[in-house]
């Protein structure tokens, strides 16, 4: 899975920056984090842009079999 906190802290950056340079709160770039909720197409490309990494990680494992159920569960 992807992990935003370790992409952040390389850039030596707070969840509050990312959440208000991408426009959304710190509350929803929280739970995007910590995999309890998956972004939209357009927040992940504004969190992909600030962290610096290709948008479509988000997204990679439904692409390979799994399909997230919104609250951190998985089915196969």
């Amino acid at each position: 899975m992807l992990d935003l906190k370790t992409l952040r802290n390389e850039k030596e950056m707070k969840g509050c920056e990312v959440a208000e340079k991408c426009k959304i709160s710190y509350q929803y770039y929280n739970f995007i984090e910590n995999e309890r909720r998956r972004p939209s197409v357009e927040v992940a490309k504004r969190i992909a842009g600030v962290l610096g990494f290709e948008w479509t990680r988000f997204f990679e494992e439904e692409e390979h079999g799994k399909v997230s159920c919104g609250a951190g569960e998985e089915r196969g």
